[in-house]
């Protein structure tokens, strides 16, 4: 069901308002984009298709050491970059180029009210052996434009597989 209303009530103290990014991991030797099959425990989403991704945390910003210090500001330069490199590394095994294309950015509420905003991206594959992590997935293909619509995906998947491929094969 979903929420009523936007509530921080059951979120993480080090995630009040939560910032999610994604990555299409785009394959050049054969043209095809890694998909993920979710876990039958996962509570957003179980046993479907996504790409991986991950949740900024507070953990991620530490403020004795901030890439630049701009007047009273700390900057950390390059966090979705540093967040993604690491999350496809935990979640898939493999390594990807750290330089991402933007796809597109949704915002929506979880059934549980956490507010959630998704900036997905592309990369291109660098290397590994596809290893997904135990427990939060169940598998994984490497797809084409066409395959991924006979899988059961997160909605928008597939366009943003068509779009990673097309963008890559300019």
């Amino acid at each position: 069901m979903p929420a009523a209303k936007i509530s921080l009530d059951q979120a993480k103290k080090d995630k009040l308002f939560y910032f999610v990014a994604n990555v299409v991991i785009y394959r050049a030797s054969d043209q095809r984009c890694l998909i993920l099959k979710r876990s039958a425990t996962e509570k957003i989403h179980p046993n479907k298709y996504c790409v991986p991704g991950g949740k900024l945390e507070w953990n991620d910003l530490d403020l004795t050491k901030p890439t630049r210090i701009n007047g009273e500001v700390l900057d950390f330069q390059n966090a979705i970059e540093d967040l993604l490199v690491r999350e496809v590394r935990e979640e898939a095994g493999i390594e990807i180029e750290p330089k991402l294309f933007y796809i597109n950015s949704v915002a929506f509420v979880r059934p549980d009210g956490i507010p959630v905003m998704l900036v997905k991206f592309a990369a291109r594959y660098q290397s590994g052996e596809v290893k997904f992590e135990a427990g939060a997935f169940s598998g994984y293909k490497w797809v084409s434009a066409e395959e991924i619509l006979q899988e059961d995906c997160i909605l928008g998947i597939p366009e943003e597989i068509k779009e990673t491929i097309n963008y890559f094969n300019k």
